[in-house]
């Protein structure tokens, strides 16, 4: 080696030494979003860049199914980075759901909250369907089978006694099709709002916007405890006259554990601290707040999240510290 050549070695091996995560940082990031026409995939590519900026390493998104798809490819790496409603996450870190079959999923770790999501449903008016109890016997679509609502809405259907004749999945812009061409009677879904396929529905035909009733609220309630009361503002879409009663679940971004601390709270700091850039991007951004980080109460935090928000003066419970 030569003398110049040594003189190099040395001196990056100083740099390293004194900036270790340097040595360490990766040469880019994947963060699962989920399908076309979803709130995941709009919101994700909108903090993925902001993140991007602040940590000066890319960050790529990967279309996906939606929650339960991006856990799985968190738990397996081939993600570093993905979002999920907190109703799924519960059932990966347990086990339960029966999507799971009986695996619990946690290498997962909460980073931020992102902002709660909303079910409920649309149809045409001229098929004449106003409520969830008129469902029975119709053909409903929900989704990616490993989304929110893909999930949910079948057993909230059969929470309520409320025999379809069929369950459709797909993605938010083909399901809006498959409503255009009478292929399906109603598209059920949960998402932030607005709902950009529930959007491009109210564009396309006169439809029906429509959620549960008090009662049926009192009864999925019961059932999922994970589930809160959630209001659909009215003004929402252009034909959504009155505030519209519903239940929610809220959403938080995740990480894989073993993604560098000061990566990840490089991705906190630069995404709680850009909300205005973020409600640019997606509305539903607007509840993307640090003071929202209490809406866990189960999932760990990645150690990069935790140090963040405990600097801001937000507690963090200690078995919640992963």
């Amino acid at each position: 080696m030569t003398f110049v050549a040594r003189l190099l070695a040395i001196a990056v091996a100083g740099v390293l030494l004194a900036h270790p995560a340097a040595a360490q940082a990766p040469k880019s990031l994947t963060l699962g979003t989920a399908s076309v026409g979803g709130v995941f995939f709009v919101y994700g590519q909108v903090w993925a860049n902001i993140a991007a900026d602040a940590i000066k390493v890319p960050i790529s998104t990967r279309q996906t199914d939606g929650p339960n798809h991006n856990i799985i490819l968190v738990e397996t790496k081939q993600v570093d980075l993905g979002m999920t409603t907190m109703g799924v996450a519960l059932q990966a870190w347990n086990g339960e759901g029966a999507w799971t079959q009986g695996r619990k999923f946690q290498s997962m770790r909460a980073i931020f909250p992102m902002y709660d999501t909303m079910f409920h449903f649309v149809s045409l008016q001229k098929g004449g369907i106003k409520s969830v109890a008129q469902l029975a016997g119709k053909s409903v679509g929900v989704g990616p089978r490993a989304g929110t609502p893909g999930t949910y809405i079948p057993l909230m259907l059969e929470a309520l006694g409320v025999k379809v004749s069929s369950i459709r999945n797909g993605g938010g812009s083909d399901m809006t099709s498959q409503l255009g061409d009478g292929l399906i009677d109603s598209f059920g879904f949960a998402a932030g709002l607005p709902f950009p396929a529930y959007s491009e529905a109210e564009a396309s035909n006169p439809v029906n916007f429509y959620a549960f009733t008090k009662e049926q609220i009192a009864i999925l309630k019961q059932k999922m405890p994970e589930l809160s009361d959630a209001t659909i503002p009215k003004g929402t879409y252009k034909t959504l006259t009155e505030d519209q009663p519903t239940v929610g679940v809220f959403n938080f971004a995740i990480a894989h554990k073993d993604v560098s601390a000061d990566l990840v709270y490089g991705i906190v700091k630069a995404v709680m601290e850009n909300n205005p850039r973020m409600v640019q991007g997606h509305s539903a951004a607007k509840e993307t707040l640090p003071a929202n980080v209490t809406k866990n109460t189960f999932l760990p935090f990645h150690p990069g999240a935790a140090r963040y928000f405990e600097e801001k003066g937000f507690r963090i419970p200690a078995d919640l510290k992963g």
